[in-house]
């Protein structure tokens, strides 16, 4: 396996800055996020993110990304890309930097259940990635489906249903630990083994459920937080003992939302940790 970072989880850093403190912490890759953002006065992991490369004037920048990724000697694990599949021109732009920059893979984001009927989202949605994948197709590139939650592809089988037939040398899935947590957790191994083919990229972070204060008449409400890879629910482990089982050994893509540590240590603790779970779970699959 080969390990990045999703520079979503960088904000405080430049891209010079990212590239060059991931690459002299020992990270194989990166997975430079391009947005248009909100800018702060301080950084955020989704507004003022100083990693950030933006949508608007996307090719003008091209050959800088190209410049500080190369000389920092990290490789693309893809790009994480916003467009979300029903805007065309977008999505478009997105596959052709990714051909462009070399990168292979770009995600394309799918519609929030909170946006329609179900059904109406998810047929739409099959028809923008048959799109996109003849085009992922024509750049000789592959368009990304994350598995994420209040999304119409929160598990492996709503993904698998909305990819079903279609080429997987241009459009896979993303699949997600962290976001699992939250919603559309099946059983790893099952899930990863219905995907087959489509599974293509390996995304790593941690969360936790908090139970919230009690309400009057004792109610208890909970909500999910992003919580250190060793602390929150989902299981690092097993998640890397069912990779090893399915056979999957491509990039892993780390996005720590945690903040309880600055983020120069809390990348390279997450390396450490991430090597030590691989290391450890590939051997206890091989005795």
């Amino acid at each position: 396996m080969r390990f990045s970072v999703f520079t979503a989880s960088t904000p405080e850093w430049t891209p010079e800055e990212a590239a060059r403190i991931l690459a002299a912490q020992g990270w194989d890759g990166i997975e430079w996020r391009i947005t248009d953002q909100q800018q702060t006065a301080e950084p955020g992991f989704w507004a003022g993110n100083r990693a950030t490369w933006p949508l608007t004037g996307l090719e003008d920048h091209l050959d800088e990304i190209a410049r500080i990724t190369g000389e920092s000697g990290l490789a693309y694990s893809g790009i994480g890309g916003y467009a979300r599949c029903d805007q065309h021109d977008d999505v478009e732009r997105m596959l052709a930097a990714t051909a462009r920059l070399g990168a292979g893979q770009v995600r394309v984001t799918m519609p929030r259940t909170d946006s329609g009927d179900y059904r109406d989202l998810f047929a739409a949605a099959r028809r923008d990635v048959e799109w996109a994948a003849s085009r992922a197709a024509h750049h000789g590139v592959k368009a990304l489906v994350e598995l994420h939650h209040e999304t119409i592809t929160p598990s492996a089988s709503a993904a698998f249903r909305l990819l079903d037939g279609l080429d997987p040398e241009h459009v896979g899935v993303i699949h997600d630990l962290g976001n699992l947590v939250i919603e559309g957790r099946e059983e790893t191994l099952a899930g990863l083994q219905l995907l087959g083919p489509y599974l293509a990229h390996v995304h790593v972070k941690n969360a936790a459920w908090v139970a919230g204060e009690p309400e009057e008449d004792g109610t208890i409400r909970w909500h999910h937080e992003w919580a250190p890879l060793r602390t929150g629910a989902g299981d690092v482990d097993a998640y890397f003992r069912a990779l090893h089982a399915f056979g999957y050994d491509g990039w892993v893509t780390c996005e720590d939302f945690s903040t309880e540590v600055p983020l120069e240590e809390r990348t390279r603790d997450d390396l450490a940790y991430l090597r030590a779970v691989e290391a450890r779970t590939r051997t206890a699959d091989a005795a």
